[in-house]
């Protein structure tokens, strides 16, 4: 878990440094300082399991195990991406590992994740399927309709509220003591009891208890006992995008979260529980780094796809 959280780490802080460069094309949303979220869920996952993304989803993709050299060659725009470069940061997918795509379009993840449970459920098997969002999502009709279908069919499904405080610019419903501009809902939390849906709120910043709340609604839905959502107070380090100004937020409110960092915060506790040393994760850190590395040079050297390319790959008839 510490290595999969200091990977998504490592490769955020480089996509972040590589697309000031000018080196990445299209929009890129990065994922840093909510590790603990996305590798904290997922380590409760198995093989046949699936879950549903996000436009801001390297996260997930490390955390599901995606390649990481098709990752950046995809946000290069090579032919050698996950997605043959046709994707891009927002649309990364793999459906072999059970990841069922990143997604531009705010909450159309949500009925993806009804679907794919409700084809678990069929099919039989215990397998779950987990929905990332954030808490800019929990307006779309989309996103409501998936709270209520899944309720309604019982489905093996874990929505998981990635609260990071904004949407956008804009101050989530659970972080402003101020007019609500979004929703008169004190949580997301709340809101799903409305469905029938256990849900509960978690520090986003602490992998174990995410992890641990995970567990308990991922056992609940292998059970055949329907839905949970979790609703994770978390924060993103840099920009809604890269290139955001960023002036609706203060420097001192960017510090005071930095002093929850995922990785700290559970590099202590293993130093502390006796669990690791200072030298193992030390080595573990170094390794990513090196992954991330080797990553770059991958994308780098790998080829542009061919322009007839453009015409392959794609769910309509160009010429109709």
């Amino acid at each position: 878990m510490y290595y999969k959280m200091v990977l998504i780490r490592a490769f955020e802080d480089k996509v972040h440094e590589l697309f000031a460069q000018g080196k990445i094309p299209g929009f890129v949303h990065l994922y840093a300082g909510e590790e603990a979220v996305a590798v904290g869920v997922i380590s409760n996952l198995r093989r046949g399991d699936y879950i549903t993304s996000t436009h801001r989803g390297h996260g997930h993709c490390i955390a599901m195990g995606v390649d990481i050299k098709g990752m950046m060659a995809e946000l290069y725009g090579k032919k050698t991406g996950t997605c043959k470069g046709k994707g891009g940061s927002m649309h990364i997918a793999d459906f072999e590992v059970g990841m069922l795509g990143a997604n531009g379009i705010v909450g159309a993840g949500a009925p993806l994740a009804v679907g794919a449970a409700l084809a678990a459920k069929y099919k039989g098997g215990g397998n779950v399927v987990v929905c990332f969002a954030g808490d800019g999502a929990q307006n779309q009709g989309a996103v409501l309709e998936s709270l209520n279908a899944a309720a309604i069919w019982k489905l093996p499904l874990i929505f998981v509220v990635e609260d990071n405080q904004y949407a956008i610019s804009l101050r989530s419903l659970s972080s402003t003591k101020l007019q609500p501009r979004v929703s008169t809902a004190r949580s997301v939390a709340e809101r799903a009891v409305a469905f029938g849906i256990p849900s509960v709120t978690v520090d986003g910043m602490d992998v174990l208890a995410v992890y641990e709340a995970a567990k308990v609604a991922v056992e609940r839905a292998r059970a055949g006992e329907g839905p949970s959502l979790l609703d994770c107070k978390t924060y993103r380090y840099y920009g809604h995008f890269e290139g955001d100004p960023m002036v609706y937020r203060s420097v001192e409110e960017i510090e005071e979260w930095r002093k929850k960092d995922p990785i700290k915060l559970f590099k202590e506790k293993l130093l502390k529980s006796g669990v690791a040393t200072e030298e193992m994760l030390a080595d573990l850190e170094r390794k990513a780094a090196l992954e991330v590395m080797e990553a770059v040079k991958f994308a780098e050297e790998s080829p542009y796809p061919e322009p007839s390319e453009a015409y392959t790959d794609v769910f309509t008839d160009p010429y109709y």
